[in-house]
């Protein structure tokens, strides 16, 4: 890839930020990981990224919050939405939002890698 891409995941659980993220490095995406929605957050001020996988349900902010703030400093930022507590609700609520798609946990990696490209518009 010529031009470089910003992905940040944002998950409270630091396993699944370093699965994700070693994933998309593979495809040489830049790749910020954060376990705190405050931190991730401050980050976003300061950087442009064109994508976002956040979890939907964490401690402090939810997925959902965390969106409609991300779509505040930064409308152009595609948000993947994860979550083991998938319901059809959340999905719509998410959609409806402005979330660029959703996705239940579990989940391929691979099938995240290729929400993401396509999210950037990259074929792979």
């Amino acid at each position: 890839m010529d031009q470089s891409f910003s992905v940040m995941i944002l998950d409270d659980e630091p396993i699944v930020c370093d699965r994700l993220r070693s994933t998309l490095e593979k495809i040489n995406l830049d790749i910020e990981t954060f376990t705190d929605p405050n931190e991730a957050l401050k980050r976003f001020a300061k950087k442009k990224f064109q994508v976002l996988v956040t979890d939907l349900k964490m401690k402090e902010l939810d997925g959902i919050e965390v969106l409609k703030l991300v779509q505040k400093v930064s409308p152009e930022t595609k948000v993947i939405i994860i979550t083991g507590f998938a319901t059809v609700e959340k999905a719509r609520e998410a959609l409806k939002i402005g979330a660029y798609d959703f996705i239940a946990k579990p989940f391929k990696l691979s099938q995240l890698r290729d929400l993401v490209v396509k999210a950037l518009g990259l074929s792979i």
